[in-house]
């Protein structure tokens, strides 16, 4: 059996590495591959693992040995579900394995805010704390997160785990989910409408997959709705957020502050709007980058290959 990796540096960075498909036949491993490049080195592969390279129609159609196709990702937006169904493909993504990685990106990014901690530290760096003449200052307004509000798009399992977390913080959390699930509500959980979600949260984070509904789902009239005080956090999927009108919203007042783990364009493009916005933070999707967490998705991929092997696949995305 061929199997080729066409983006396997993310994933194996410097601490992991493919060899555990060994066990299944010859493995290629090319560490980035353009979608241009996606024909020629699939070639006769009759397994694919990858992560961000389109795979459309046009492809597909002319990777005749292909049988399975391993997204090493929850995310399967990347590849023609119908096209594959429809030529005998199986595609199996990673469900659940960045659950809490991202929960604790999201309040990384949360706290790093209403603390202040890279402006005070910066201060100190700086010499501010030795000529100070008090034993404690600030440089910009620190908050509690008790009693704050955090809206919730999206309920899934990170959804799920985000609203724990801030209910341990002692916050409230209002969900916007196709799937209203009265079981979690309480005095601090509420479902809502979205645009309820948008006028009454402190804190607004994104965890919903990007489908054509989803696309640009924040634009110009939702951060209008927004509080100008408010906090917006996208470790979802780039397009869900309007990037140009998230530029202009932060450069007026109209949010107060944005934290970025993905872009419309990855690797970011270096006309992006947001690249020179002050009230914005941005990182290179590193949410789901955890050690722990790239080595159990591996793992669940493995067991996805292992199971398709026997006649027997899980995780499917294209029943």
């Amino acid at each position: 059996m061929k199997i080729v990796v066409l983006d396997g540096k993310a994933l194996a960075a410097n601490d992991l590495n493919y060899d555990v498909f060994k066990d299944f036949g010859e493995v290629t491993v090319y560490e980035n591959t353009k979608n241009e490049q996606a024909v020629k080195r699939i070639n006769d592969s009759e397994v694919v693992i990858t992560n961000k390279v389109l795979l459309p129609k046009e492809v597909l159609e002319k990777c005749k040995n292909l049988k399975l196709v391993l997204i090493m990702a929850t995310g399967y937006n990347i590849i023609d579900l119908a096209a594959a169904k429809e030529l005998g493909i199986t595609v199996c993504n990673i469900p659940s394995y960045s659950t809490n990685a991202v929960a604790q990106y999201v309040f990384a990014t949360v706290l790093n805010y209403y603390n202040k901690i890279n402006e005070h530290n910066n201060s100190v760096k700086n010499g501010e704390w030795i000529s100070s003449d008090t034993f404690s200052y600030t440089v910009a307004p620190i908050w509690e997160l008790s009693g704050k509000t955090i809206g919730v798009v999206g309920f899934g399992e990170i959804g799920k785990a985000v609203s724990k977390i801030a209910l341990a913080f002692n916050m409230k959390v209002l969900v916007y989910s196709r799937t209203k699930y009265s079981e979690y509500e309480n005095e601090n959980l509420k479902f809502v409408t979205f645009e309820d979600l948008l006028k009454n949260s402190d804190i607004l984070t994104l965890h919903c997959p990007l489908t054509e509904q989803t696309k640009n789902l924040i634009g110009e009239k939702e951060l209008k709705l927004m509080k100008n005080s408010a906090m917006l956090i996208n470790s979802a999927r780039g397009p869900v957020v309007n990037e140009e009108a998230l530029a202009n919203a932060l450069k007026n007042g109209e949010i107060a502050f944005a934290a970025l783990d993905v872009l419309c364009s990855e690797p970011m493009s270096k006309d992006c709007p947001l690249c020179k916005v002050d009230n914005c933070t941005i990182t290179p999707h590193i949410a789901w980058m955890p050690f722990e967490t790239r080595k159990r998705l591996m793992g669940i991929a493995v067991e996805n290959l292992k199971c398709f092997l026997n006649g027997k696949p899980q995780n499917v995305v294209n029943n």
